[in-house]
């Protein structure tokens, strides 16, 4: 039950980060929720919401989301996103929440995401979590970091 809560909350704050109920037009609540959210497709506004959130240029999200600048130009336009890029924008805020939970500190927890990473072979963070396996690797580094496991 503990891993249920655990879910929950990270998802409460993967809402903040995207911008809210306002922009989500619904309060995930699980992760069935999410599932719908992302199949629906997110407001552009939460590009506004994440970069000012985690302190990136639209250019330095377009590359963490793996997502052309010009596209996520033409999406703000459009105001949705297709589920596809919903859903990294999810697994970005994802791993935002959960870096923070690790750091228990916003600034320690972005200035990690973004500098480079031994563990990761030199890569930052931010720079991998364009694939899902990429955003497994920070996720795992993250629970290795947790435990005070390093190599």
């Amino acid at each position: 039950m503990g891993t249920v809560a655990a879910i929950s909350q990270s998802l409460l704050s993967v809402e903040a980060l995207l911008g809210g109920r306002g922009v989500l037009r619904a309060k995930p609540s699980s992760s069935l929720d999410w599932v719908a959210v992302i199949r629906r497709g997110i407001s552009s506004s939460a590009v506004g919401s994440l970069t000012k959130s985690i302190r990136v240029t639209q250019s330095e999200l377009a590359t963490a989301l793996g997502i052309p600048e010009r596209t996520l130009a033409r999406r703000k336009k459009e105001g949705t996103f297709n589920s596809e890029e919903s859903a990294k924008l999810v697994r970005l805020a994802r791993v935002v929440e959960r870096t923070e939970e690790v750091f228990e500190d916003l600034d320690a927890s972005l200035d990690w995401l973004k500098s480079p990473n031994a563990a990761l072979s030199g890569a930052t963070p931010l720079n991998l979590l364009d694939t899902d396996i990429g955003a497994e690797t920070v996720l795992d580094t993250l629970g290795r970091i947790e435990h005070g496991v390093f190599g």
